[in-house]
């Protein structure tokens, strides 16, 4: 198979998944998932969020036998959403990070919210919470294809906003060590 034709399949499995971000399926998100499964490195049954109607969806596509969900990735479950409880809350920010899409509205040492239309139930943001304040409720909603593609977008979007400020803080630091070694070489010449 053809590098551009598993690029190709790949965006096209990605399409099928409830891109909650949530990683259970053991990959960095639902993008890395479509391309594991494109490369026959992945099996279509690891998603727990898509459950196994999505993976009757994968297995329809690809023309492969449907399979039950493999219970090691997890167990489908009503949509959830995070809530912090405020009030314990210390603004320590490090809830803000692992949120896939930014549904996490807060800054340091300032009570933080979830918003609630943004939150996937990935529930990646409870481990690193110092205090225990976040903890997930039913969404009383179902996941729609509509909220999947929100969720890609601001997954992509939080992805490019990372990788540039990435680039633009190994370029200061290139800039600091090359000013660093004329600074150093102007000593050693006088």
């Amino acid at each position: 198979m053809s590098e551009q034709h598993e690029a190709s399949l790949a965006v096209q499995i990605d399409a099928l998944l409830p891109q909650t971000q949530c990683r259970k399926c053991g990959y960095q998100g639902c993008r890395p998932y479509a391309q594991a499964i494109a490369n026959g490195e992945a099996d279509i049954n690891q998603c727990p969020p898509g459950g196994d109607q999505g993976v009757r969806l994968l297995a329809d596509f690809l023309n492969v036998p449907a399979k039950p969900l493999n219970p090691a990735f997890g167990m489908t479950q009503p949509l959830q959403v995070a809530v912090i409880d405020e009030a314990n809350c210390i603004g320590c920010t490090k809830c803000l990070p692992p949120c896939p899409t930014d549904a996490i509205l807060g800054a340091s040492k300032q009570m933080h919210t979830v918003i609630a239309t943004l939150c996937t139930g990935c529930e990646l943001c409870i481990a690193p919470c110092p205090v225990n304040c976040i903890s997930m409720i039913p969404a009383n909603a179902e996941w729609t294809a509509a909220n999947a593609e929100q969720s890609r977008q601001r997954h992509q979007a939080k992805n490019r906003r990372q990788a540039k400020a990435e680039a633009e803080k190994s370029e200061r630091l290139n800039r600091q060590k090359q000013l660093l070694a004329k600074l150093n070489k102007g000593k050693t010449a006088v």
